[in-house]
């Protein structure tokens, strides 16, 4: 099971990016996907979240300004993201876990926010 993620890129403050992560390798729906970013000489953050049943976690930073989805097979995620800030800048990860494999990490894909 692999997961690859697109859409990163650079954008001036206030203005959108979609990302978007398709797992591929398997027909099983993901129990849950989501989005996480590190940006330089910090942690991996988590940005966003969303399960099989339809729950939706947004960190604070990111409330109101990020849109996670998923597609009706359950295993393409996509991040809408709208406002952006120069603290935004980061290296965006794309998550997914099953329970069969456990959890799995795309590629990272770049976004940089300038001012």
């Amino acid at each position: 099971v692999q997961l690859q993620a697109s859409g990163g890129g650079l954008v001036q403050a206030g203005g959108s990016l979609r990302l978007s992560c398709q797992a591929s390798g398997t027909t099983l729906r993901a129990v849950v996907m989501g989005w996480y970013r590190q940006a330089p000489g910090k942690e991996r953050e988590l940005v966003a979240t969303i399960y099989g049943g339809g729950t939706i976690n947004y960190s604070d930073s990111v409330k109101g300004r990020f849109t996670i989805s998923r597609d009706r097979s359950g295993n393409t995620v996509a991040l809408r993201m709208n406002s952006l800030e120069p603290e935004d800048t980061a290296v965006y990860y794309c998550n997914a876990a099953w329970t069969n494999w456990g959890s799995r990490w795309g590629q990272g894909t770049q976004v940089t926010v300038s001012s």
